[in-house]
């Protein structure tokens, strides 16, 4: 892939964040959706690569745009894997609430897993726990492992979950374990970033999530020299029959990187839409607006925040019409 694709990438979380943030706590989490995904496109036709979509909004027939095959770019520039969600958080902005994210994702061809939609179990850490973890290991034996990695107790430690009642059991025993809970309503793709950066405060992640959000987490740790695992959790013959058509021969298998992002290059851009732990959200201050956004490549090791300001006056379809 060519360096200079990696700020052409910025634009389009910028877009997407831009456009979706105009429907924060309005309640409509499909019309915030929609338009960050409508702005995505726009700006995607005007990258020089030869993308394919592998993880987006659905198939061809169950999506306007940005579905899995579809071809993105200008043509002209490297061929690669496209990761998207114009949204991580749908229901995030439609409540107004934290760690909503415009996220993307590159990899030269063939190198991005192509996660089927359905639920997965996932393991993540940041670079100093890297090695130390094992999803087929109890809640109590990592948390032990990234406690001694990270140099502090076990009651220090702070494991990132999804708040759902499937999560009721593993709750149960990360507390039991003594280490401390950081509960999230949506956005595990930010919650495993999250472990990557000290000034978060999260450890781990633990927890089942979506497939292809995995994906997008594992590009994302992969240039941050992070560590993800994950286990599909196909529920029924449908989904694993589904696994089957793209290209996943054994649903049993554990993921580790190079499942997820193989290669050794990747470019990650996210772009917050609400503010969270790491970027802050999209802010309209009149006739120009701020947003911050976190791109890094694998290859060169690079991790930059940068600050946006951008001018409203020739952005009609930034504007809600009631």
């Amino acid at each position: 892939m060519e360096r200079s694709l990696t700020m052409e990438l910025v634009r389009v979380t910028e877009a997407a964040a831009l456009a979706s943030a105009r429907w924060m706590g309005r309640g409509k989490k499909d019309e915030a959706d929609d338009a960050a995904t409508s702005a995505m496109r726009d700006v995607f036709d005007t990258i020089p690569m030869k993308g394919t979509v592998v993880i987006g909004e659905g198939e061809m027939d169950e999506a306007p745009m940005l579905y899995i095959g579809e071809k993105l770019g200008n043509g002209y520039g490297p061929r690669v894997d496209v990761a998207v969600d114009p949204l991580e958080g749908t229901n995030i902005v439609a409540q107004g609430t934290w760690n909503a994210l415009s996220v993307l994702a590159v990899a030269d061809h063939s190198k991005l897993l192509h996660a089927p939609d359905m639920y997965m179990e996932k393991l993540a850490v940041g670079p100093e726990a890297v090695g130390s973890v094992d999803i087929n290991a109890s809640v109590e034996e990592n948390l032990k492992a990234v406690a001694k990695a990270k140099n502090k107790d076990v009651e220090d430690v702070v494991a990132i979950v999804l708040n759902r009642k499937r999560h009721e059991g593993l709750i149960e025993e990360i507390r039991q374990a003594g280490a401390r809970i950081k509960l999230i309503s949506d956005g595990d793709v930010a919650a495993a970033i999250n472990t990557a950066f000290d000034h978060t405060g999260v450890d781990i992640l633990f927890g089942s999530g979506g497939a292809p959000e995995g994906v997008l987490a594992a590009a994302a740790l992969k240039c941050l020299g992070g560590e993800i695992q994950g286990k599909l959790l196909p529920e029924n013959t449908e989904q694993e029959e589904r696994c089957m058509k793209m290209g996943i021969d054994n649903i049993h298998k554990v993921l580790h990187m190079d499942d997820f992002c193989g290669g050794d290059d990747a470019i990650f851009a996210a772009t917050g839409v609400t503010d969270g732990e790491l970027l802050r959200g999209v802010q309209f201050k009149g006739v120009h607006a701020t947003t911050q956004t976190i791109v890094m490549r694998a290859k060169s090791g690079t991790v930059r925040f940068i600050d946006g300001d951008h001018s409203l006056k020739k952005k009609p379809n930034l504007v809600i019409k009631p």
